[in-house]
Formats: structure tokens, sequence, C-alpha cells
């Protein structure tokens, strides 16, 4: 007999009725901004949780509803309206307290933080209380002793971090080691160090110790000492060839504004190349031309500069100019248009991307030294490139090589087509040189600082510091790891991918999205120097965010860090779990992770065997579903990820503490699938497929704005801006089964209370919850009801879809039966009117909709890119429109095409295309009614002027519409 044969009483969280959505999202946006002393400045993770958010649900996970005895002790009746107040009152003051916490400048707040602490024991000990006479009281229910967190899916370390600052004991496991080196760098260390002294030596030791140290800053200046002693012994071993020749005489008469630094060898910051292939121009077959999508160094007003080739037969170099503005063609470069499409610079001969894939896979793309950039008194300086510059850099011969293969698919690994194989061709010989150099010192400063360590008193012992220690020991593995991260950060800084940005004057670091790109001209910064993107730089920049984010004496309970496959782990036992799960075929994580693992290997191996013993990052169980990775493909892909994900979500189910909900973010670009039932999203439908078959019912959805819009892919891409919070209990053994017309006849009697409350902001909300969430937070009290239920059977007998019951909860959302595409119109319409939006809103609403932005933009009714989603206007509908050959037709497109036919042509024109669509002409009469109510509220006189129009000649076009001929053809493909 088990705790789990006995049945406790688990009081309904807030997380399950009500969250301040607003406030939660207002301070994730804004905190996408920070780096400055955030943790996510200690090391690149891809799509990291905003700690704000996961402060929120953590908090209103664990924390009770004030309404939880009447719902456990009165289930299913009608509460009297004082105690509905009581509540809403009550709820008010817990929403004071997650509206300060989920601030930015409260995460160090010890008053502030003690507050919710108090909450969530409070919470802890009635339901402790409730449940004194369980026979597991002892083993699940202390009053005195708060469950633990578990993080299955630990990634960037977001929701552990915040389950510990709330005062639980955070266990965070994860299949890839990157990941656990990350979370034990923000859960373990400042634990174990807290008010620890540095242990650096050559100081004024009393000093130190009488300096009162706060939280892990002693950790912080020690990575700060022992990175400067690995800088000057890596000057020592490496610096020459990472200096130009001095400022000739010569030099200067061409370039008069070098004259101040004649006889002068200035700092150099980076050193400009292009790749290089052979001319494909059979007269010029001989000669390496460069590929440089951009002449331009500084675009900086002012102090513009740019590259003007000069060209000598089948010979050329590049003349430095400054002080003009750039021509057009020094910022095209050699480039011609979009993709890999170069011209030749000697020839002119066109250079296509086959071209240059063939040759890169043939070895044969080379480099050219472009330019050298260098710190002057009053900012950069571009000089020419010497051939002695470029032989220097050729002289360089790396003693190791990461020749570890470069696995993804190629829509993230933009380097495989071009013959990029492994980790070692991204790098050049001289930035091999200078990590090898660096990730050799890392390690033997580890032994330094073990013995410093052992000489300023730490216990001199051999416990690690995943096996709990706190001596010299784990004290040097805590170093070495965030000095690691610096290693780490260096490299993505210097590699081949890095472009020069030529407004900010620095090289861009590789991962500005989540892949690894084909970068034409790159910026090979200077790792020895001083400025943006060398080693002291970045090791300054990591000991400031580790002492500004873990400095302060807030205490902690434990943290843990492990590596585990999530389906497999046994961590989750009786413990709290809120996670964040791969994203279906979203982000390749192990697949990236590669690129920092080979130099945290080479620097940490021997102070973490355990979790570095694989020469890559663990890829066959990774819950992803990359088509590449499965003979059979895409189908492949699909069927693993929903098994893996059921099993995992299975173990939650079976382990999570009884007491709690468990949360599950969730989150991705929506894409869209044919099948026979029509267009469908993959990756949303299978992730809740595999959380029911799992075994939980949904209690709850809650629309997070998760994600940076700005960041360079939000820029570029419609990328993902929001992630779905689900809140899930596991589905009480026995669970009935249903019919279709009884759920129906359920979701009518539930979601028109629940729709009206949240658009109220009525019983606790706060506020009204925007209408762009509004599809996804009622998708909580529908599924709630369709997943209490083992089933819930359709009219022949087969289970419901999940895809059917999202269509079925959604039509509560109006009166009216419209398309899905029709229902997304509508509801962005209502949010933004003709103005544009951002893709991630419109992705979540189409997500809820039950259709895609992609599949509502082939329908021709918006315009989507840059990160923007934006509706046409009737009169940007095309005038020659054939509605007969129109395979996707919803009733918004059809009825704003009436609307300019209307106006152009008149009632007989707008009758013919009626006609044509004589099926949809009462949807289309419905939603130009709805269409003019809500222009007139709104204050849209135009708007709502034309659906008035439409509304008054109705009569008309449909006498028309009977008069027009139409063919069996179209009736056919309007009915169907």
């Amino acid at each position: 007999m088990t705790a789990a044969n006995h049945p406790v009483i688990a009081p309904k969280k807030l997380i399950e009725v009500a969250l301040p959505l607003d406030t939660i999202n207002e301070a994730a946006s804004r905190e996408k901004a920070i780096r400055s002393g955030h943790p996510s400045a200690l090391h690149h993770y891809w799509a990291r949780r905003p700690l704000a958010a996961a402060r929120a649900v953590i908090f209103a996970q664990v924390v009770n509803d004030p309404s939880w005895r009447w719902e456990y002790e009165s289930p299913g009746q009608e509460p009297p309206s004082h105690l509905k107040a009581t509540w809403a009152k009550s709820r008010r003051r817990l929403f004071g307290i997650l509206q300060d916490l989920v601030r930015w400048e409260s995460s160090t707040d010890a008053a502030l933080v003690e507050r919710a602490r108090s909450e969530i024991r409070k919470s802890w000990r009635e339901t402790c209380e409730a449940n004194r006479d369980h026979p597991f009281a002892a083993e699940l229910f202390d009053p005195d002793v708060l469950p633990a967190l578990h993080d299955p899916f630990a990634g960037g370390g977001a929701i552990p971090l915040e389950g510990q600052r709330l005062g639980l004991e955070a266990f965070a496991s994860d299949l890839n080691p990157v990941a656990v080196l990350i979370n034990k760098a923000m859960l373990e260390i400042p634990q174990r160090f807290n008010r620890r002294p540095p242990v650096r030596p050559e100081v004024d030791t009393r000093a130190l110790i009488e300096r009162e140290w706060h939280g892990a800053q002693g950790v912080a200046e020690d990575v700060r000492y022992y990175g400067a002693w690995v800088l000057e012994r890596a000057r020592e071993r490496a610096g020459l060839m990472f200096q130009a020749a001095p400022i000739t005489a010569e030099t200067v008469r061409v370039r008069p504004d070098l004259v101040p630094y004649v006889g002068q060898t200035l700092p150099i910051i980076a050193w400009i190349w292009a790749n290089t292939v052979k001319s494909p121009n059979p007269a010029f077959a001989h000669v390496d031309v460069p590929l440089v999508s951009t002449y331009v160094l500084s675009a900086k007003s002012g102090k513009e500069a740019f590259l003007v080739p000069v060209v000598s037969g089948d010979q050329y170099r590049f003349e430095v100019c400054v002080g003009k503005q750039p021509t057009a063609d020094a910022r095209a470069g050699t480039k011609l248009g979009r993709g890999a499409n170069f011209r030749c610079l000697v020839s002119g001969t066109p250079i296509s991307g086959d071209y240059i894939k063939s040759e890169g896979k043939a070895g044969r793309i080379g480099s050219r030294l472009l330019a050298i950039v260098a710190e002057g008194k009053r900012g950069r300086v571009y000089l020419e490139a010497s051939a002695a510059d470029e032989a220097l850099a050729g002289s360089c011969d790396p003693d190791w090589r990461p020749d570890i293969e470069i696995a993804g698919s190629t829509q993230y690994i933009g380097v495989r087509p071009y013959g990029v194989l492994t980790f070692g061709q991204l790098f050049t010989p001289r930035q091999l040189v200078a990590l090898n150099t660096i990730a050799d010192l890392i390690s033997e400063a580890g032994a330094k600082v073990r013995r410093d360590a052992a000489a300023a008193g730490l216990a001199d012992d051999d416990i690690s510091l995943g096996a709990g220690g706190g001596g010299a020991r784990a004290y040097s593995e805590a170093v070495t790891i965030l000095l690691s991260f610096a290693l780490d950060k260096l490299a993505d800084l210097a590699n081949k991918s890095c472009a020069w940005e030529p407004i900010a004057q620095c090289p861009r670091h590789l991962f500005g999205r989540q892949a690894i790109p084909m970068v034409w001209d790159y910026a090979e910064g200077n790792p020895l120097g001083e400025s943006s993107g060398s080693w002291s730089v970045i090791v300054d920049g990591i000991a400031k965010a580790f002492s500004n984010a873990f400095g302060t004496d807030l205490t902690v309970p434990a943290g843990h860090a492990v590596q585990a496959d999530a389906a497999e782990q046994l961590l989750s036992l009786n413990k709290v779990v809120s996670t964040d799960p791969p994203y279906y075929a979203n982000v390749p994580y192990a697949d990236l992770s590669d690129f920092f693992y080979v130099w945290a290997r080479r620097s940490l191996r021997i102070a973490l065997p355990e979790l570095f013993s694989t020469i890559a990052v663990p890829k066959q169980n990774e819950l992803v579903a990359f088509p590449h990775r499965h003979a059979d493909g895409k189908d492949g892909a699909e069927r693993f990820f929903l098994a893996g994900m059921t099993k995992a979500m299975q173990r939650l189910a079976e382990s999570a503490h009884p007491a709690f909900p468990v949360t599950i973010y969730y989150a991705f670009k929506q894409a869209e699938t044919e099948d026979e039932a029509g267009t469908a999203s993959t990756g949303w439908e299978t992730f809740l497929d595999a959380v029911i078959r799992a075994g939980f019912s949904i209690t709850g959805t809650w629309p997070l704005r998760t994600e940076n819009e700005s960041r360079l892919r939000g820029q570029e891409s419609n990328a993902l801006a929001s992630s779905i919070a689900l809140v899930c209990r596991p589905r009480p053994a026995g669970a009935a089964v249903t019919s279709r017309r009884a759920f129906t006849r359920e979701l009518g009697k539930i979601l028109p209370g629940a729709l009206d409350a949240m658009t109220r902001g009525a019983e606790g909300w706060g506020a009204p919850v925007a209408p762009v969430d509004l599809s996804q937070a009622i998708i909580g009290p529908g599924m709630e009801i369709f997943t209490k239920y083992a089933s819930v059977l359709e009219a022949d007998g087969q289970p419901m879809a999940v895809r059917t019951a999202l269509s079925l909860i959604n039509r509560f959302l109006a009166d009216d039966d419209f398309d899905a595409d029709t229902q997304f119109c509508l509801a962005w319409f209502e949010q933004h009117g003709w103005n544009a939006g951002t893709f991630g809103s419109a992705n979540v609403l189409a997500q809820a909709k039950g259709t895609s932005v992609d599949g509502v933009h082939a329908a021709g009714v918006l315009r989507s890119g840059g990160g923007e989603v934006q509706l046409l206007r009737p009169a940007e509908y095309p005038e020659h429109w054939d509605p007969s050959s129109d395979s996707r037709l919803p009733v918004w497109e059809l009825l704003h095409h009436l609307v300019r036919v209307l106006r152009a042509g008149g009632e007989f024109e707008a009758g013919v295309v009626l006609g044509a669509a004589q099926p949809k002409a009462d949807s289309v009469r419905q939603l130009a009614y709805r269409l003019y109510t809500l222009c007139e509220r709104a204050g849209w006189a135009d708007d709502a002027r034309q659906y008035n129009d439409l509304i008054t000649s109705w009569a008309a076009i449909e006498s028309a519409a009977q008069r027009s001929p139409v063919s069996q053809a179209q009736v056919n493909l309007f009915d169907a």
C-alpha cells in the first residue's frame, strides 16, 4: 500500500482560479530588456522563461485560493454573495503581493520575498491541517517542512531558481549537460558559499576577512582575480599572435587621419575577414575572390568608414575611406540581391549559392583579410590589411581542434551546406590557439584555486560540488565553472559566424538567434585585448552578473542540479513540479549546445567527469520532433515526440505531490498539417494530446508574454512571443465517460459564466482579460471539463479528438459558428482594428482558434512579416478575384470582397459574388452585423458605415444573387 492509494485533500490553488495577467506580462516583457545583473548574463541558453513569469506561476501554484474550503466542502453549490466578496478581497490582497513580487527590482527585496514565503507557509499549514488524518501524513504533510520543487526540463534554470527564491528546496534536472552546468552555477554555488570571503592570495588577508561579504560576492571577486591570472598567462603564451605592425609614415601619406599614430602599435580590436571562393570565370579561375555582404566598417554618424576595392587585372586590394558617406556599392559589397548570391570582384561574373556550396563541399572556401580595427585616442581606427598581418594569422598552428560533427537540420545549422561539418571548422587557427590556451589555463587555475582555498581555511577534502561539498575542491569547481562560462561566451564571440556590427563597431556574437548561420564576412575579435568581446571584458561581466544576481543575504534553501532523462527520472516524487519542456520542433537544444559543450568539456572534464562523460551532448532521447533524426521523417518525429512526452508527463502525473497542481509551459511557432479533416496545428495539439494521455486533467491555461520580440529573430521573422502555462491535476481513477452531446451541454452551462467573469474582470480577476488572451484563457475551463472525463465519445463511439474539443470550446467566445480563420480575424480586429500587431500575439490567438497565422495569410486576408501581422482593408483585396477558384475562402474574406465590390460596382456586381457563394450568405450577413456593432461601439465611424451600407443593401444584393447564374461546381465548392 502506498500514498497513491489514498486520496488527499488538495486545496484549489490561486493559479486554478485567477491571475493578474496584465501585471505579470508587463513585468516579463520588461525583464527581457534587462541584462545587467541578470542571471541570464552568466551563460547563453535558448528560450528562457522570464524570472517574473516563473516566480508568479510558482507562487500562485502553491498558494491556496480563498475559495478552496467551500469548493471542497460544498462542491457544485453556488456560494452566497457575501462569501464571493470575501474571496475577491482576499484575492486582491494576494494579487498585491504578486504585483510587487514580479517586478525585477523586487527580486532581491528580502522583506517582500518574506511576505510571499509567509503566504506559502500559511497555505501549506492549511493543507497539512486538512490532511492531518491521512495515513501518510508524516511523509506527505509535515507542516514544518515545505515540499521541494522539481523541474525535469530545467534548461536555463529560471523555474528552479525562482522556486528556491520563494523558499522551496529546488531540484533541477535535464538531459543536456550544458543546462545542468548552468543550473549548478545558479542553484548550488551561491547557496553553498553564501557570505564566503574570497580565497585569492597576494592581498591583505585581514582586510578580506574583516570586510562584510554579502551573498556570493566573494565567489565573484575570485572569478575576477583568477580570470585576470588566466589572461596574464595567456598573453605570455600567445600574445604575439594578436599584435599588429606599427603605423608607418608611408601609410600616413595616403591616410592623413593616421598622423597622430605614426610609429605606434595600436591595440587591436578585431580583424575583418571575408570568405573566398575560386572565381567561376574560367579566365580568373586561379583567383580567390571575396564574398562580402557589405564594405561598410562604421555607420556611426560622423565616423563613417568603408572599404574601397582596388582591382588591377587578377589582383585586388582594399583601401579604407573615412569621413565620407558610403556609396551604394560600398553598402552592397560583392553581394547580389538576397541569399548566397555574389559577383566576382575581378570579372563581375555572378556567383550563385549552388556554386558556393559546391566549393565549400570540395574544401575550397578560403579567407581574405579585409581590414583591421584598432583602438585610437578618440574611438575606432580602421587600418588597411597587410600581407604581414595575414601571414601572422596563417602561421598559427593549434594543437587541438574540436573536430566533433555539427549535428542538426540545415534549417538551424546554416553552415552545413557549405562544407562546414565540424565545430573545428567554425574557428580560425588563431581563434583556436586562443581558446585552447585559455581552456588549459582554466584547468590550471582550478588547481591553484584549490590550493589557495585550503590555505584560506576551507577544508582540504575531496568532496565535489555535486556531492554536496563545501570545501576546497568544491570551491575550486565553483570558480572554474564560472570561468568556463567565460570561455563559452568567448567562443560565442570568437568564431567565423560572427559578423561585424558597423553601428556599434564591434563583433556580433554567434547566437543572436537559435541557429548557426553562414556568415560571409566575419570579425575576428582580439580575445587578449581590452575591448568588447575580449576575455577581460567577458570575465568582468560574468563576475558582475553573479555578484549582482546573488550578492544579497537573502537566505535560500538548498539547490541541486543533476543530469537525468525526464521520461526516466525519479526526482519528482512528492515534489511541486513546474516545468518548461521542449517545444516540438522549435529549438534544437542539443545540436546547438554542442557548440558550448566541446569547450566546457575541454576545461571541466577532469573536475566534473560525470557530467562530461560523452563526446557530445546526448541527443537520442531528447524530446524534440526533428524529422532528420528519424528514418521515417516527419511521421516518425511526431510519433517519437508524442510517445516520449506522454511518458514524461505520465511520470509527473504519478510522482508529483498530490496536494499541488503541475504547471507546464508550452510555446511554439504554430505550423499546419493537412489531413482529411482539414488544417490543424501539429505542435500544440500533439502536446495537449500527450498531457491528456498521461492522465492529466487541465484546470487552467494562462497566456504569458515570455519572449523578447525585439531580439534578432523577432526582428527578422515571425518569431515566438508568448507561451502558455498549463495547470494540470492527475485525472481521478475511474473517471467517467461522457458523450459529445453531454460535453457540449456542460460547456454551455459553465463557459458563459467563466467568459463573463474574464471579460468583466470579476471574481478576483482584478482586470478584464485582454481580448488577445481571452481565446487562450477560455480553454482553461473548457479543457477542465473535457479532461475530467476518461473519454468524450463521438456519435460513432470514437473518442473525441483534442482538435474537436478546442473547436467546440472556442465557439463559446461568440454566438456564431464561423470558420476558424474568420474567428481569428474577428478577434484580431476587435483588438487591433486595421493596425498592425505583433506576430507573437497573433500566433497565440490563431492557435486558440484552431488555425495558424500562415494559414490565414494564405487565405489572403492579412499581411505577415517582420514580426508583425495586419489585416487587409477591403480596398487592398485583389480586384481580379474569382471566388470559384479560391480554395480557402473564410467568411471574413467573402464579406470584405463584397464590401469592396459594392463600393466599386454596385449591388448587382455584389450579387454576382454572393450568388457564387450562396451557402455562406447567412454567415456573411451575421458577420456584417457583428462588425457594425463592434465598430459603432468603438467609435470607428467610417468602418461602421461600410458594414451598414452592406446590410442596408442586403435585400437588393440577395435579389441580384438569385438572378445570377451559378455553376454546380461553384455550389459544390461553397458547400464544402
